[in-house]
């Protein structure tokens, strides 16, 4: 399936992915203008289910790991750098995993190498903060208008099944080659934890932690953000020369 995207700029290409129940556009907006004053062409797709890309949702991750792949076909992109964050960091991971070739540098944020002991319990306070979330008028609305036709409550209440989190392919990171990135919040200590896990699981993949934010990383510390990914990019283009 070849996802809606919204395409800025020229140059070297990097795909940005927003993360669960958000779109290409209402998410990376602060890194789509950096990189795309900078020389890159910024292209943020909607993953299947979000903003204007409408699909099944079972499987989710590998169907949203062949919708990448069909898009940057679609759009003559032979490589590129990506990036994404939570259900979007999932998706990176993932599309680099497979498609190694196609990628020159990975970066993700606010995932999970291993289950943690209690994601029973952050399962269900997920689920509650959907069931809030659904009784506000105004957020519902918001999320009609960014969605369009799809059905985004369904979206959301399938993050919470038993088989959703792909924590197989998550933490099967010790054969990767390309360079990656491991970016995250310094007020999320599961997350700040999983990031050295993934460095123990290969010494390879650097981490960054960003001080004053939490699991929106890129919203929360935009310039910082911003600016890590971009020295990150800068040095694995100077090791390809």
């Amino acid at each position: 399936m070849i996802l809606h995207t919204d395409i800025i700029g020229e140059g070297e290409t990097i795909v940005l992915i927003h993360s669960g129940g958000m779109t290409g556009l209402t998410e990376y907006q602060e890194q789509s203008d950096y990189f795309s004053a900078r020389d890159f062409q910024v292209i943020r797709p909607d993953l299947r289910g979000h903003g204007k890309s409408v699909g099944k949702i079972d499987n989710y991750f590998s169907r949203c790991t062949k919708d990448l792949n069909d898009t940057l076909e679609y759009l003559n992109v032979t490589q590129c750098h990506i990036a994404g964050v939570s259900v979007g960091g999932v998706a990176a991971l993932l599309f680099a995993k497979e498609f190694p070739n196609k990628v020159k540098s990975l970066t993700f944020s606010g995932i999970f190498p291993v289950e943690p002991d209690n994601w029973a319990e952050l399962s269900r306070e997920e689920a509650e903060g959907y069931e809030q979330l659904f009784n506000d008028e105004e957020a519902v609305a918001y999320l009609n208008e960014i969605h369009g036709e799809n059905d985004w409550k369904s979206l959301l209440q399938s993050f919470n099944d038993d088989d959703f989190y792909p924590f197989d392919k998550t933490g099967d990171v010790s054969n990767i080659k390309t360079p990656t990135l491991c970016i995250v919040g310094e007020k999320q200590d599961l997350e700040v934890s999983s990031a050295l896990t993934y460095k123990q699981f290969n010494s390879n993949i650097n981490i960054s932690v960003i001080p004053f934010a939490g699991h929106l990383v890129h919203r929360e510390q935009p310039d910082l953000y911003s600016l890590t990914l971009h020295t990150f990019i800068n040095n694995t283009l100077r090791l390809e020369k």
